[in-house]
């Protein structure tokens, strides 16, 4: 790391088991100014590649900072240098658009709108037995996963058992092209450790989520509404203007549309898991948007249920959310920062500002 990066330190960062969450990498001051350079970083991503896929996992999230990342060209060449595969964003409920190669607006509701902590497209993760890929769950043990490409039917995703489940990114890329003066934040969060205070807090509870998982309803509307963040309306999640198409795409990812009068539609999905495990760092994982869309609407003791489609306790729901914000690490950007993030160990969300704010992202598989 000596040649490439130093670690720095900064007041907003946690440590658990003396760990700094998140990781903070910026230039190394010892060597001459061409070290800031866009070049440099992509030609250090590609040489520590090793170091930095370790950093990642031992921490869950790191920062590049103080780097001459500018433009979203920059920022893909950069995401582009790791060779992680990119990922379709197939199902998810963000309106988003494409700007360059594989980066993508992050989300295009006003600034001013809160996102509630969520793990990346968590309700589109397809139920698999623990011994199998060590995201274990109780549901639809022994089921096959086999990838199909995006060329098949231009609708990416994985294929289980004649069905399609669109994968979560395993890797998140944040790019910050204007930084907020103030508020804007992304704010980051160890699933792992909402796992263990849940638990430990309300066993009865997080004991019920395991057995039965959630059943998930959200209204879509016909086209999207970018006033508020899950506002990607049928005809985009289903990349179709037929309901008939929609609905054929939506029963292969297991899930239910309601059509409504208004054009719009109630997707319902699940019982999904919520609680996983994480072979990899051998861990239980709070893996849900369970109280992610609190707001625009979407109370969670109100859309979502357990899956024996019993109420969530309200309580309950407003506790956890307590626990988010006093794990959570909210880091002001600053312009030509770039956030990676684990999907499978880090929930994120946004804080709202009333001022200019510019985050594009990138997913990967």
């Amino acid at each position: 790391m000596a040649d490439h990066f130093t670690e720095i330190q900064i007041p907003q960062q946690k440590h658990y088991n003396s760990i700094p969450f998140p990781s903070v990498l910026s230039p190394n001051p010892t060597t001459t100014a061409v070290s800031c350079s866009v070049s440099h970083l992509i030609e250090a991503v590609k040489t520590q590649k090793p170091f930095l896929d370790s950093l990642l996992h031992k921490t869950g999230a790191v920062i590049f900072r103080g780097f001459d990342v500018k433009t979203p060209e920059d920022f893909n060449d950069v995401v582009e240098a790791f060779g992680y595969e990119e990922l379709s964003y197939v199902g998810g409920t963000a309106p988003r658009s494409n700007i360059v190669g594989r980066v993508f607006t992050a989300n295009e509701s006003p600034p001013d709108q809160h996102i509630g902590f969520h793990h990346e497209m968590a309700m589109m993760v397809e139920l698999f037995s623990l011994s199998e890929d060590g995201f274990g769950s109780a549901f639809a043990i022994g089921r096959m996963v086999e990838l199909l490409s995006l060329s098949e039917d231009g609708f990416g995703s994985a294929f289980v058992d004649g069905r399609v489940a669109p994968e979560p990114p395993s890797k998140l890329f944040f790019f910050c092209e204007v930084a907020p003066t103030s508020g804007g934040e992304t704010p980051i969060l160890l699933s792992h450790i909402v796992y263990e205070r849940m638990r430990q807090k309300f066993p009865e509870f997080v004991e019920k989520l395991e057995k039965h998982g959630l059943i998930y309803t959200y209204l879509l509307g016909e086209d999207d509404d970018l006033s508020y963040p899950g506002g990607r309306g049928w005809k985009s999640t289903f990349s179709t203007a037929d309901k008939s198409v929609a609905e054929e795409r939506a029963t292969k990812m297991d899930i239910k549309l309601e059509w409504m009068e208004d054009g719009g539609v109630k997707r319902i999905t699940g019982p999904l898991p919520v609680i996983r495990y994480d072979k990899s760092r051998q861990r239980k994982i709070w893996f849900t948007n369970m109280v992610g869309w609190e707001v625009a609407g979407n109370a969670p003791y109100k859309t979502i249920t357990f899956g024996d489609s019993k109420p969530l306790p309200a309580d309950i729901c407003y506790e956890c959310l307590k626990i988010f914000e006093e794990e959570c690490v909210a880091i002001p950007w600053k312009k030509g920062d770039v956030l990676l993030i684990d999907n499978w160990a880090v929930l994120h969300a946004r804080r709202p500002t009333n001022s200019p704010r510019r985050v594009l992202d990138s997913l990967c598989k």
